[in-house]
């Protein structure tokens, strides 16, 4: 049991120089998962494949034709990514009688040929349809930090976040369309980066909502995601410079971001901005009514990301499809009925308008930082019964992290320090539309002072 927990600098370095064989660490990673205490993290895992895929690296490895830094190394795939021979069935038992995926999603392609090593598929929120996690069909995985009580993983990407957590896979896939990945990753202090929507090949994705849905992994620091990053666009190696913090414009946003933050997070994130500083950031404090507006909207017009999910599964919510589906998500998605054809044409417009708003109200190259999310996490079963504290804690997760979607920024979340009872607080850094190497560049630099 001596490699988990590695990241996958770390584990390269033993793979590349045939200390560590990757059919052996195949062998560990599938024995690790099978006999962890916590059952839900995986909903199935992919033995036959993932020893496959190691004996073709491990022939690699020993003949001298290394495909780079990712070969052999293990991955998990949140289960709507299609694999070969497997029904992709999304957190749900109502597309288990779908027939199997006949070919991998582009993406588990694109990362086979750069030798990554497909251990499983991981749990999630239902149909993506959730930043908290509880999944009433797989199990909750319970997230790993926490020392008193089972508290939430974070969603819709929670066994991802808790595969990592826990030191089963050095790097777990998410989706994240409003949230879905920077949600698990502050949750379970790991890093978690949310490429620009488009930067990655969606064929063979279940989606949510496809005007929002983006990918990204989930891991254990900043230079994994940069390594992978560059694999899934098909690249030998990353375009990402290693940055500077000297002179780097930080932009705090105060508009909706803190709105009833938690004392614990408030200070972890100040005593961040503190070390940021000092480290030669120049950081300002900007208000921006859009953010407010755009939840003005919400409450008004609906939900992007409502009205595509309804569209999504209107004949599944309406069918005899909805007794089998967790009852919160059919109860949130049917919201998504109310949403005329005028109110989502109307969203669409704003949208563009917010998305040209933040062009002209920020300088190029300038990051956005700020709280992933206002509170740490709390307990499963506080939310397991009570339908209006899973609702609001469902909202006000989602906050922060969905401004993001709808604006179409990248994301990269970096643990900051702890929260009330002791849990991981995550520090967001942000970056407008494809500027996705800049703000990998900037997480690279900021990555060792914003932990502290």
């Amino acid at each position: 049991m001596g490699h988990l927990g590695k990241s996958v600098a770390q584990l390269s370095t033993l793979l590349q120089t045939g200390v560590l064989d990757p059919r052996a660490l195949a062998e560990e990673t599938l024995d690790a998962i099978r006999t962890h205490a916590d059952q839900s993290i995986f909903t199935v895992l992919t033995p036959e494949r993932a020893l496959a895929e190691a004996g073709q690296s491990a022939k690699r490895l020993a003949e001298g034709r290394s495909l780079g830094i990712l070969d052999g190394i293990p991955i998990a795939w949140k289960d709507l990514f299609d694999m070969e021979g497997l029904t992709t069935t999304a957190g749900s038992t109502v597309l288990a009688k779908n027939s199997p995926a006949t070919s991998d999603a582009a993406i588990v392609t694109t990362l086979k040929q750069a030798g990554m090593i497909a251990v499983g598929r991981t749990n999630m929120s239902e149909f993506a349809f959730s930043g908290i996690g509880i999944n009433p069909h797989y199990g909750t995985p319970k997230n790993p930090a926490s020392t008193d009580v089972p508290r939430i993983p974070g969603g819709s990407s929670s066994g991802a976040g808790v595969s990592v957590a826990a030191g089963l896979v050095p790097v777990a896939m998410g989706t994240d369309t409003g949230g879905s990945i920077r949600i698990p990753a502050a949750f379970n202090g790991i890093v978690g980066y949310k490429g620009t929507r488009g930067r990655y090949a969606m064929d063979g994705v279940f989606p949510l909502a496809e005007s929002l849905d983006a990918l990204g992994p989930l891991c254990r620091s900043v230079q994994d995601a940069v390594w992978v990053d560059a694999a899934m666009r098909g690249r030998t190696a990353s375009d990402v410079v290693r940055g500077t913090l000297q002179g780097q414009s930080l932009i705090v946003p105060e508009t909706v971001f803190f709105d009833g933050i938690e004392d614990g997070v408030a200070a972890a994130f100040e005593a961040t901005l503190e070390r940021l500083a000092k480290a030669g950031a120049r950081i300002r404090r900007q208000a921006f009514p859009i953010f407010a507006q755009l939840f003005e909207m919400i409450a008004e017009r609906g939900a992007l990301v409502t009205a595509e999910a309804y569209a999504l599964h209107r004949e599944r919510l309406h069918g005899e499809d909805a007794a089998g589906m967790d009852q919160r998500v059919v109860s949130r998605s049917l919201t998504g009925q109310r949403i005329t054809a005028p109110d989502y044409i109307h969203i669409l417009q704003v949208r563009r308008r917010m998305i040209a708003e933040m062009a002209r109200s920020t300088a190029p190259g300038e990051i956005l930082v700020s709280p992933t999310l206002p509170h740490v996490a709390p307990t499963i079963e506080s939310l397991l019964t009570d339908d209006a504290a899973f609702f609001a804690a469902n909202g006000k997760t989602l906050r922060n992290t969905q401004i993001g979607n709808f604006l179409d920024w990248c994301g990269v979340s970096i643990p900051c320090g702890t929260g009330d009872a002791g849990m991981p607080v995550g520090c967001l850094l942000s970056g407008l539309p494809n500027t996705d190497e800049h703000l990998l560049s900037v997480a690279l630099a900021a990555e060792e002072t914003v932990r502290g």
